[in-house]
Protein backbone atom coordinates (compact mmCIF):
# COMPACT_ATOMS: atom_id res chain seq x y z
CA UNK A 1 0.00 0.00 0.00
CA UNK A 2 1.30 3.48 -0.89
CA UNK A 3 2.19 5.96 1.83
CA UNK A 4 -0.60 8.31 0.79
CA UNK A 5 -3.20 5.55 1.15
CA UNK A 6 -1.91 4.76 4.64
CA UNK A 7 -2.00 8.48 5.49
CA UNK A 8 -5.67 8.71 4.46
CA UNK A 9 -6.54 5.69 6.60
CA UNK A 10 -4.47 6.94 9.54
CA UNK A 11 -6.23 10.31 9.39
CA UNK A 12 -9.52 8.43 9.80
CA UNK A 13 -8.20 6.82 12.97
CA UNK A 14 -6.80 3.56 11.58
CA UNK A 15 -4.03 2.77 14.08
CA UNK A 16 -2.72 -0.14 12.00
CA UNK A 17 -2.18 2.19 9.05
CA UNK A 18 -0.37 4.67 11.30
CA UNK A 19 1.83 1.89 12.67
CA UNK A 20 2.76 0.86 9.13
CA UNK A 21 3.76 4.44 8.32
CA UNK A 22 6.02 4.53 11.38
CA UNK A 23 7.60 1.18 10.54
CA UNK A 24 8.51 2.47 7.08
CA UNK A 25 10.21 5.58 8.41
CA UNK A 26 11.40 4.81 11.93
CA UNK A 27 14.91 3.76 10.89
CA UNK A 28 15.74 7.01 9.10
CA UNK A 29 14.09 9.07 11.85
CA UNK A 30 16.22 7.26 14.41
CA UNK A 31 19.41 7.87 12.41
CA UNK A 32 18.61 11.55 11.91
CA UNK A 33 18.14 11.92 15.67
CA UNK A 34 21.27 9.87 16.37
CA UNK A 35 23.49 11.94 14.05
CA UNK A 36 22.03 15.22 15.26
CA UNK A 37 22.16 14.47 18.98
CA UNK A 38 24.86 11.83 19.43
CA UNK A 39 24.64 8.48 21.19
CA UNK A 40 23.68 8.66 24.84
CA UNK A 41 21.62 11.82 24.37
CA UNK A 42 18.18 10.27 24.79
CA UNK A 43 17.93 9.19 21.15
CA UNK A 44 15.18 6.65 21.79
CA UNK A 45 13.09 9.09 23.81
CA UNK A 46 13.54 11.86 21.27
CA UNK A 47 12.60 9.52 18.42
CA UNK A 48 9.42 8.65 20.30
CA UNK A 49 8.73 12.35 20.76
CA UNK A 50 8.98 12.77 16.98
CA UNK A 51 6.42 10.02 16.40
CA UNK A 52 4.08 11.49 19.02
CA UNK A 53 4.25 14.84 17.21
CA UNK A 54 3.54 13.06 13.92
CA UNK A 55 0.47 11.40 15.46
CA UNK A 56 -0.82 14.66 17.00
CA UNK A 57 -0.29 16.74 13.87
CA UNK A 58 -1.26 14.16 11.24
CA UNK A 59 -4.70 15.77 10.68
CA UNK A 60 -2.85 18.99 9.72
CA UNK A 61 -0.64 17.25 7.14
CA UNK A 62 -1.76 18.93 3.91
CA UNK A 63 -0.16 16.31 1.59
CA UNK A 64 1.52 19.00 -0.51
CA UNK A 65 4.85 17.32 0.18
CA UNK A 66 5.73 13.65 0.53
CA UNK A 67 4.88 12.12 3.89
CA UNK A 68 8.52 11.10 4.30
CA UNK A 69 9.63 14.72 3.84
CA UNK A 70 7.07 15.87 6.38
CA UNK A 71 8.07 13.35 9.05
CA UNK A 72 11.79 14.00 8.55
CA UNK A 73 11.13 17.74 8.85
CA UNK A 74 9.52 17.10 12.23
CA UNK A 75 12.53 15.00 13.25
CA UNK A 76 15.01 17.72 12.28
CA UNK A 77 13.04 20.51 13.96
CA UNK A 78 12.61 18.44 17.12
CA UNK A 79 16.37 17.88 17.27
CA UNK A 80 17.17 21.55 16.63
CA UNK A 81 14.81 22.61 19.43
CA UNK A 82 16.32 20.04 21.80
CA UNK A 83 19.89 21.06 20.91
CA UNK A 84 19.07 24.68 21.75
CA UNK A 85 17.62 23.60 25.10
CA UNK A 86 20.67 21.50 25.89
CA UNK A 87 23.26 24.02 24.73
CA UNK A 88 26.28 23.60 26.97
CA UNK A 89 24.76 20.61 28.74
CA UNK A 90 24.87 17.89 26.06
CA UNK A 91 26.76 14.70 26.73
CA UNK A 92 28.29 12.98 23.74
CA UNK A 93 29.84 9.56 23.32
CA UNK A 94 32.01 9.60 20.22
CA UNK A 95 33.00 5.96 20.62
CA UNK A 96 29.39 4.82 20.80
CA UNK A 97 28.50 6.98 17.81
CA UNK A 98 31.21 5.33 15.72
CA UNK A 99 30.15 1.87 16.83
CA UNK A 100 26.57 2.69 15.83
CA UNK A 101 27.50 3.42 12.23
CA UNK A 102 25.96 0.87 9.90
CA UNK A 103 26.88 2.25 6.53
CA UNK A 104 25.54 5.80 6.67
CA UNK A 105 29.06 7.10 6.17
CA UNK A 106 29.75 4.67 3.35
CA UNK A 107 29.52 7.42 0.74
CA UNK A 108 32.39 9.33 2.34
CA UNK A 109 34.39 6.51 3.86
CA UNK A 110 33.83 3.55 1.56
CA UNK A 111 35.90 0.46 2.25
CA UNK A 112 37.80 -0.33 -0.93
CA UNK A 113 39.99 -3.10 0.44
CA UNK A 114 42.13 -0.77 2.52
CA UNK A 115 45.40 -1.87 4.06
CA UNK A 116 45.48 -1.90 7.90
CA UNK A 117 47.28 1.46 7.83
CA UNK A 118 44.64 2.97 5.55
CA UNK A 119 41.87 1.59 7.75
CA UNK A 120 43.40 3.29 10.78
CA UNK A 121 43.64 6.59 8.92
CA UNK A 122 40.04 6.24 7.74
CA UNK A 123 38.88 5.58 11.29
CA UNK A 124 40.80 8.62 12.54
CA UNK A 125 39.17 10.79 9.87
CA UNK A 126 35.75 9.47 10.84
CA UNK A 127 36.42 10.38 14.47
CA UNK A 128 37.71 13.82 13.50
CA UNK A 129 34.60 14.57 11.45
CA UNK A 130 32.21 13.46 14.19
CA UNK A 131 34.11 15.39 16.82
CA UNK A 132 34.19 18.53 14.67
CA UNK A 133 30.44 18.26 14.00
CA UNK A 134 29.77 18.96 17.67
CA UNK A 135 30.99 22.53 17.15
CA UNK A 136 28.41 23.24 14.42
CA UNK A 137 25.23 25.21 15.05
CA UNK A 138 22.02 23.13 15.01
CA UNK A 139 21.04 24.50 11.59
CA UNK A 140 24.44 23.81 10.04
CA UNK A 141 24.65 20.37 11.63
CA UNK A 142 21.22 19.53 10.23
CA UNK A 143 22.24 20.14 6.60
CA UNK A 144 25.43 18.09 7.03
CA UNK A 145 23.48 15.19 8.54
CA UNK A 146 20.77 15.32 5.87
CA UNK A 147 23.09 15.80 2.87
CA UNK A 148 26.43 14.16 3.68
CA UNK A 149 25.22 11.35 5.94
CA UNK A 150 21.64 10.59 4.90
CA UNK A 151 22.13 11.55 1.24
CA UNK A 152 19.03 13.68 0.71
CA UNK A 153 18.91 16.08 -2.23
CA UNK A 154 19.17 19.85 -1.78
CA UNK A 155 15.51 20.15 -2.73
CA UNK A 156 14.46 17.59 -0.11
CA UNK A 157 16.56 19.32 2.56
CA UNK A 158 15.00 22.65 1.62
CA UNK A 159 11.53 21.17 2.20
CA UNK A 160 12.57 19.50 5.47
CA UNK A 161 14.21 22.57 6.97
CA UNK A 162 11.99 25.25 5.50
CA UNK A 163 15.07 27.05 4.21
CA UNK A 164 15.48 28.21 0.62
CA UNK A 165 17.62 26.19 -1.77
CA UNK A 166 20.25 28.92 -1.69
CA UNK A 167 20.30 28.94 2.09
CA UNK A 168 20.70 25.17 2.22
CA UNK A 169 23.67 25.27 -0.16
CA UNK A 170 25.21 28.21 1.72
CA UNK A 171 24.84 26.48 5.10
CA UNK A 172 26.31 23.28 3.75
CA UNK A 173 29.28 25.10 2.22
CA UNK A 174 29.97 26.97 5.45
CA UNK A 175 29.52 23.84 7.55
CA UNK A 176 31.94 21.84 5.42
CA UNK A 177 34.49 24.67 5.57
CA UNK A 178 34.09 24.85 9.35
CA UNK A 179 34.58 21.09 9.68
CA UNK A 180 37.71 21.26 7.55
CA UNK A 181 39.11 24.12 9.64
CA UNK A 182 38.36 22.31 12.90
CA UNK A 183 40.05 19.13 11.68
CA UNK A 184 43.12 21.05 10.50
CA UNK A 185 43.38 22.85 13.86
CA UNK A 186 43.07 19.57 15.74
CA UNK A 187 45.80 17.98 13.63
CA UNK A 188 48.06 21.00 14.13
CA UNK A 189 47.61 20.78 17.90
CA UNK A 190 48.37 17.09 17.76
CA UNK A 191 51.59 17.68 15.77
CA UNK A 192 52.61 20.44 18.17
CA UNK A 193 52.19 18.12 21.17
CA UNK A 194 54.25 15.40 19.47
CA UNK A 195 57.04 17.89 18.71
CA UNK A 196 56.99 19.21 22.27
CA UNK A 197 57.16 15.67 23.63
CA UNK A 198 60.10 14.80 21.37
CA UNK A 199 61.82 18.05 22.39
CA UNK A 200 61.50 17.17 26.08
CA UNK A 201 62.78 13.65 25.47
CA UNK A 202 65.75 15.09 23.56
CA UNK A 203 66.61 17.49 26.37
CA UNK A 204 66.39 14.73 28.96
CA UNK A 205 68.80 12.54 27.01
Amino acid sequence: MENIELVHLAKKGDLYAFEQLLLRHEKIVYHIVLRMMGEGAGVEDLSQEVFLKVYRHLPQFDEKSAFSTWIYRIAVNTCIDEMRKRKGKQTYSLEAEIEAMDGSYHRQFADNGDTPEQSVLRQELREEVLSAMESLSPEHKAVVVLRDIQGFSYEEISEMTGATLGTVKSRLSRARLHLKEQIVKKRERKIKKIRQKKGKEGNES
